[in-house]
């Protein structure tokens, strides 16, 4: 099958009847013609053109190659204005699923920010809906084509998935001021964390603190986990429920960095206990995100970072 620059100079030569003028039509030199005359006719083995001392005309084989031609270039234009139009949607619009963290203490900001931007430039920002999951929710989204961006919160390997940093966050211990850890001197350990209610979204030990295996006492026990009894549906209810004084939490920093500065609550630090961790975004595809809205959020959100 000929390119379709090659066909779309034979049909230029139809309708100016010169090299010279089909080199104008196209927009190339009359050599490029040329070549791709010489081109197609080599690749289906047929004689298009005759060449004469008053100009180029088709042979009969030309004309209808040159016809056919025609009727191909057609479709390809409606092609690609449908494609520009699918792209013009693609940028206008965004789907995002974001872990509970992401889409109360960052998302909300970066998307004011981007709308900004857009306007700043003379644009206008694409219309940006969101859904707030856990990060298991985010994937699951994303997977099944619901959301074309995820933004989670977990470690762990992310099966067909590609994702980037775009942020980091820690998860802490905390408790009231008046609570009988702010007075040690040495910090908690894993153990006594363990054997302590706590305050949560979710239960259990593993979900609790987003480690991928249960944590080890320094003398390598493990003693069974302390029940939770007060299991709350978000992070404003166990914020709003350690202030009361339920019970220490283990809480995203981001979440009460503003309690922290103001001295409402109080990190408490637990030995051997590491629970930093990456904020990604996920999506399906190439390594690169998917061009359009999704690819200008995430570059927007990695240059205002």
């Amino acid at each position: 099958m000929p390119e379709l620059s090659a066909l779309e100079v034979l049909s230029a030569i139809a309708k100016t009847g010169s090299l010279n003028a089909a080199s104008r039509e196209v927009g190339t030199s009359q050599q490029a013609v040329s070549a791709r005359l010489t081109s197609i006719e080599s690749q289906i083995g047929v004689r298009l053109v005759t060449r004469t001392t008053r100009g180029t005309r088709l042979t009969e084989a030309g004309e209808v190659v040159a016809e056919w031609a025609d009727q191909v270039l057609d479709v390809a234009q409606r092609v690609d204005i449908g494609l520009a139009s699918l792209r013009a949607e693609r940028r206008s619009r965004l789907k995002v699923a974001a872990s509970h963290t992401v889409a109360e203490q960052l998302l909300p900001r970066w998307l004011v920010s981007f709308q900004a931007a857009a306007q700043r430039h003379g644009g206008v920002a694409p219309e940006i809906s969101f859904t707030a999951t856990d990060s298991e929710g985010a994937i699951a989204a994303v997977r099944e084509g619901e959301a074309e961006l995820g933004f989670i919160e977990i470690r762990g390997v992310l099966h067909g998935l590609r994702s980037r940093v775009i942020g980091r966050d820690e998860l802490i211990v905390v408790v009231p001021p008046d609570h009988k850890w702010v007075r040690r001197s040495a910090p908690i350990t894993v153990r006594e964390l363990r054997q302590t209610p706590l305050v949560s979204r979710k239960s259990g030990w593993r979900l609790l603190l987003g480690a991928d295996e249960a944590a080890e006492s320094e003398d390598g026990d493990q003693p069974e986990p302390a029940a939770h009894p007060l299991e709350l549906a978000s992070a404003a209810a166990v914020r709003a429920a350690v202030l009361a004084g339920a019970g220490p939490a283990v809480m995203s920093r981001l979440a009460v960095s503003d309690d922290l500065n103001h001295g409402r609550l109080r990190a408490i630090p637990v030995a051997g206990l590491d629970l930093r961790r990456d904020l990604r975004a996920i999506w399906m595809g190439a390594n690169t995100p998917p061009a359009g809205a999704a690819r200008d959020l995430l570059h927007h959100i990695a240059t205002s970072r």
